[in-house]
């Protein structure tokens, strides 16, 4: 057996023990694999539970209904309330933590009411390498996260993913809403509306993997490497400019680094 076929017996054998989980699942590459394990090992002891927020995109809410429709597995949503969660609004660089705490004891009581063992995400062996502050949150929750004890990769899942036929294999990587705006910069369900809008704007003129960060109301947009020079062309730069300013943007960017996860974390200070 090779060596990533050894990681995902891991991985089943881990899910086994568990013998019943709620998925925290949000339809993005990681969550949709291991919802499919979960339910090829456990059965209708598995189930799929999304957070819905006005910081996770419509687009997103929809393709993981759809997912877990087509799937059969049973799926829960429920409201999380951003804006009532301290530090969201203000935007410090652990604001993730404490969102992620919130929504984990949500998922954590529905595991409790619905009679199933824990709670699992999809935290991956690659997540390490970046500033999570999420990371802490899961561990102080007692959230399992199977793919990371396995040791599976990002690569690895795509690939077992496209193995098993599951859509998101190659699925654009997809991060919360908040996650585009600049450290210490006040969120507000009008600018998290402006980035909806201007990265399905986007999406619809056919980019790929893509991010519309906002500093003030300034848009930074990257784009892949492969996209810059369909980007670079004048009736595009114009048609874009004009479409994104009528959301409400002041000035439209594109940075010259292009799309890379975690940009915002660039300005942190590490010691």
């Amino acid at each position: 057996m090779d060596i990533l076929h050894t990681k995902l017996q891991r991985l089943e054998q881990y899910l086994k023990e568990q013998r019943s989980a709620v998925i925290a699942f949000s339809g993005g590459v990681d969550s949709a694999f291991l919802m499919r394990a979960a339910h090829r090992v456990l059965g209708q002891q598995a189930v799929a539970v999304t957070a819905r927020s006005c910081a996770f995109p419509e687009r997103e809410l929809d393709e993981a209904r759809a997912l877990t429709k087509a799937e059969g597995i049973r799926h829960i949503e429920f409201d999380f309330p951003a804006f009532e969660v301290e530090g969201f609004a203000k935007n410090p660089p652990d604001r993730c933590y404490y969102c992620k705490t919130a929504i984990l004891k949500e998922m954590k009581r529905i595991a409790e009411t619905e009679g199933l063992a824990c709670v699992i995400e999809g935290s991956n062996a690659d997540d390490e390498k970046d500033y999570r502050p999420g990371a802490k949150a899961i561990c102080e929750q007692g959230v399992l996260s199977p793919l990371k004890e396995a040791g599976l990769t990002k690569s690895e899942i795509r690939k077992l993913s496209r193995e098993w036929g599951l859509p998101t294999w190659n699925k654009q990587s997809a991060a919360c809403l908040a996650s585009r705006f600049a450290y210490g910069e006040p969120i507000t369900e009008e600018k998290l509306l402006m980035v909806e809008q201007a990265e399905n704007y986007l999406h619809e003129q056919g980019f790929g993997q893509l991010r519309v960060r906002i500093h003030g109301t300034v848009a930074r947009i990257e784009l892949s490497e492969t996209d810059f020079a369909r980007a670079a062309k004048a009736e595009f730069r114009y048609k874009a400019d004009k479409a994104l300013r009528k959301l409400g943007f002041s000035y439209v960017t594109l940075d010259m680094q292009g799309y890379r996860m975690g940009s915002m974390n660039e300005v942190l200070k590490r010691e």
